[in-house]
C-alpha cells in the first residue's frame, strides 16, 4: 500500500499581506474560501493566522473562531491555529498573546520550540518562547485535547522536544514541522540545505511524524526533499507567494495542487483529512 502523505497549507500570513500578492486572503470569508479550494486540491491540514477588519494581524480568539467556523462549514480539513504573536506595526505583542488562539478550540496548534529574534522594519522583536513557556503551553494543549505542531527552527529546538516528551507533555505520534529558510529575518532560523533538513530528520524521536516548509525560493526544494525522505509538506502564501521565480501564484490551491502532483509522481497518495486524523492520532469529526 502506498504511503499516505499529509499536505498542509498556510494560506495567509503574519507578515506580508495583499500588497505582496493581491490573491492572499486576509478576512474570514476569503480565508475560508481559499481553504476549501486547497482542501479540494489535496490539503489535509490548514495552518491559520488572522487579521482584524483593519487588515492588521491579530490573536483575537473571536476572529479565529469566526475563521474556524467558516472553514468548518465548507470542509473537514484539520484546523491548526498559529500561536505566534500577532505581527502588529511597531510591535508590542508577546508570546503569551498567542495563547488566545487556543480559545478558538482548534484541533491542532503550533508550538514554536525555542526563543526567536525577528527582524522587522521597526526593529527587532524577541519572542520569548522559553522553556517554561513551552512546558506551560504544552500542558494547556494536552489538557484541551489540542495536538501540538512542533515547529523546529534549529538543532537546539529538538532538545526541548525530548524534554517535553520526558515530562509527559506530548502524546504520540509527535508531529514536527521543520522551518527552513527563515534565517534572513529570524536569528534562530537556518537556511534550507539538504544536509540541514536531513540532520533534523535524523534527530527525530521514535514515534514521530514530520513535514517541512520553506520560505520563498526554498519552499519547493525543502518540501520536495521532505516528501522523498518520508514526510509531508507545507505550502501556501504564508511561506511563499510565488509559483516560480518572477511569477506570483494565482492562489494557494495552485501551490497545493503542484505538491499533490509530486506526491502522485512519487507513487505515493495524498492523505484525506480523515486519514490525516488517523495518522496524527486526532479524533475524527463527529
Amino acid at each position: 500500500m502506498a504511503r499516505k502523505v499529509i499536505l498542509t497549507v498556510a494560506p495567509t500570513s503574519n507578515f506580508q499581506g495583499k500588497e505582496a500578492n493581491p490573491a492572499l486572503p486576509e478576512q474570514p470569508d476569503e480565508i475560508a474560501q481559499a481553504v476549501k479550494e486547497c482542501h479540494d486540491a489535496g490539503a489535509g491540514v490548514v495552518h491559520i493566522h488572522a487579521r482584524g477588519k483593519d487588515g492588521i494581524p491579530t490573536n483575537d480568539p473571536v476572529v479565529f473562531s469566526e475563521i474556524n467556523a467558516q472553514v468548518r462549514d465548507k470542509c473537514d480539513i484539520i484546523i491548526q491555529n498559529s500561536i505566534a504573536p500577532a505581527n502588529k506595526p511597531g510591535g508590542g505583542s508577546t508570546a503569551e498573546d498567542g495563547w488566545q488562539t487556543l480559545d478558538a478550540k482548534p484541533e491542532m496548534a503550533s508550538l514554536d520550540m525555542g526563543i526567536c529574534c525577528i527582524t522587522h522594519s521597526y526593529g527587532e522583536q524577541i519572542i520569548e518562547w522559553t522553556r517554561s513557556f513551552l512546558k506551560k503551553t504544552a500542558k494547556m494543549m494536552l489538557d484541551a485535547g489540542i495536538k501540538p505542531e512542533l515547529e523546529i527552527y534549529n538543532n537546539s529546538n529538538m532538545e526541548d522536544v525530548y524534554l517535553l516528551i520526558q515530562e509527559g507533555l506530548l502524546t504520540k505520534p509527535y508531529y514536527h514541522t521543520f522551518v527552513m529558510g527563515m534565517n534572513k529575518i529570524n536569528q534562530a532560523g537556518t537556511r534550507y540545505t539538504p544536509q540541514h533538513l536531513q540532520h533534523y530528520i535524523d534527530l527525530l524521536p521514535k514515534d514521530s511524524r514530520f513535514n517541512a516548509m520553506g520560505i520563498g525560493p526554498s519552499q519547493l526544494p525543502a518540501t520536495t526533499h521532505a516528501l522523498i525522505a518520508g514526510g509531508g509538506a507545507r505550502v501556501g502564501f504564508e511561506d511563499n507567494i510565488y509559483f516560480r521565480k518572477g511569477e506570483l501564484a494565482k492562489n494557494n490551491a495552485q501551490l497545493v495542487e503542484r505538491t499533490a502532483n509530486f506526491v502522485h509522481d512519487l507513487g505515493l497518495e495524498v492523505a484525506s483529512p480523515a486519514e490525516a486524523r488517523d495518522i496524527l492520532g486526532i479524533p475524527q469529526l463527529s
